[in-house]
């Protein structure tokens, strides 16, 4: 059947009679390709990178129209003006709140759709700052203020990211407090929960506890077992979840099609040792009297994995330590015979904390458990990169070019964990009906044309830990509202994506 495109949104479907193909300024020939509604990547990082590359190459390519930013607790807003520019990488944007920020991307355009969370991370640093203590209850009130400050301005909810200071410092009830603003003013509850390993129970009934105190749904990010002395409790956190939406609390979850997952090395050392910033993290780290308590934990959360070849260097900014890139830190220490430990405080200190990492701990039987769960959506937990330019530093996590064509290819085509319908409505209308988006991820008149035409036989990922920077395959033409942004597997440049507000 055809599809008729009328500004930016569809007009009609097939037969209806609407469609007059001799007034059509373009036509895109999708015989033998399966079309389908945009993806959306309801767990994304690309937040200040759109202002480094419009493009959002390795986004677009994978056939996502909406990035949904704002992940794990830390948003762009709102934002002190003393709050570094390092930590948003952009040089010359300056903005306070989501109004300022949404302006600005605006101005700047960009080839998707973007939809934030406000983080209670960024929240908290704003009230409370970097400490570990409870809140008050004023400043409770104030953080309440600032959630709906930011509904107001658009955002679709609040994220948490409860393994990362300073988040991780608030109590179940306080974060409760914030999400029951969401309540009256609507919006959902996303999480990083605060464990993923021996914990992760515990965890998973913690967030459905805010939830169902709050009376708003929840969306567990990156829903993971990790470490091997876990992977046997996928049917306990399955049953769990189950209950909550019997009674009534609605938990949705989202994961990424690898077993290996991405953060800063500095979060495999303790939260004590992390709270009150860089600068005091860095000073713990030169601190013999410390060292011994902090070797203890970070070798427990190590082995907790399997070993140091399960840590990855994945990002460093000197040039003089870019030799570690895409090296497991065993295989360092291998060449330079340093103790894996004292290699990896040293390094902390010389990139001043700034260092990412990729972690092996997953397994690929659990992973295809969750990702074909029902309730179980797709998402990259990466950022748009490039291979040119700023983002194409770097050793990423390949999440970032190819978990759209890989959960496509590899587990839906080869490994057939769900149908392609279902597999379609994991990356499309599901996470619209979780974030309340009514006007996309469906193929129907009215809708915005943001829509996807791959081949199915040939969609599959490039990327890999070694050579991340490479496009999927099988993608063949994005449109996003209404405009073609990939012709044949180019860029055409266009950038037609919007700021995403919540109505």
């Amino acid at each position: 059947g055809d599809i008729g495109i009328k500004n930016g949104k569809i007009l009609a479907l097939e037969n209806s009679g609407i469609i007059d193909e001799s007034a059509a300024l373009n036509i895109i020939n999708a015989n033998g390709l399966k079309v389908t509604p945009g993806f959306i990547d309801i767990h994304s990082h690309t937040d200040t990178g759109l202002f480094i590359n419009p493009n959002a190459e390795s986004k677009i390519r994978q056939g996502v129209t909406t990035e949904v930013a704002g992940q794990d607790g830390s948003s762009v807003a709102p934002k002190k003006p003393h709050f570094t520019d390092e930590e948003y990488d952009t040089d010359d944007k300056q903005w306070e709140s989501f109004d300022d920020f949404f302006k600005l991307l605006e101005e700047n355009k960009s080839a998707v759709n973007f939809v934030t969370f406000v983080g209670q991370g960024t929240i908290r640093r704003y009230v409370v700052g970097q400490d570990d203590r409870p809140a008050t209850r004023d400043e409770i009130k104030q953080m309440q203020n600032l959630v709906r400050e930011a509904l107001e301005q658009g955002v679709f909810g609040l994220s948490s990211g409860l393994e990362y200071t300073p988040g991780s410092f608030a109590t179940t009830e306080e974060i409760t407090e914030l999400c029951k603003v969401m309540k009256t003013d609507g919006g959902i509850y996303a999480t990083h929960m605060r464990n993923e390993a021996d914990k992760v129970l515990e965890a998973i009934e913690e967030a459905i506890a805010i939830g169902r105190g709050a009376d708003i749904p929840v969306n567990i990010s990156h829903l993971k077992l990790q470490g091997s002395a876990n992977w046997h409790k996928c049917d306990q956190m399955f049953a769990i979840i189950q209950n909550a939406n019997n009674s009534g609390t609605r938990v949705t979850m989202d994961r990424y099609p690898y077993t290996a997952f991405s953060t800063g090395l500095s979060n495999l050392f303790p939260l004590w040792a992390r709270e009150g910033g860089t600068e005091k993290f860095l000073q713990r780290l030169e601190n013999k009297n410390e060292l011994d308590k902090i070797k203890a934990y970070v070798l427990l959360k190590v082995f907790g994995l399997s070993s140091w070849d399960a840590v990855l260097i994945s990002g460093v900014d000197k040039i003089e330590n870019k030799q570690f890139e895409g090296k497991t830190i065993q295989q360092i220490v291998d060449e330079t015979n340093e103790d894996p430990f004292e290699f990896t405080r040293r390094l902390l200190i010389d990139e001043r904390g700034r260092v990412s990492m990729c972690g092996f701990g997953m397994s690929e039987e659990n992973t295809k458990r969750i990702l074909a769960h029902p309730f179980c959506m797709v998402a990259s937990d990466g950022s748009a990169r490039a291979t040119y330019g700023k983002l194409s530093e770097g050793s990423p996590h390949p999440r970032s070019y190819g978990t759209f064509p890989r959960f496509l290819g590899k587990y839906v085509r080869d490994e057939k964990i769900v149908s392609l319908p279902e597999a379609i409505r994991k990356i499309t209308m599901l996470p619209a009906e979780t974030l309340g988006i009514s006007d996309r991820g469906k193929i129907a008149a009215g809708m915005f044309a943001d829509i996807v035409c791959f081949d199915f036989d040939k969609v599959i990922d490039k990327a890999d830990y070694v050579n991340p920077h490479q496009y999927p395959e099988g993608i063949e033409y994005v449109l996003v509202n209404g405009e073609v942004v990939i012709h044949k597997g180019e860029h055409t440049g266009k950038l037609a994506g919007k700021v995403l507000k919540r109505k």
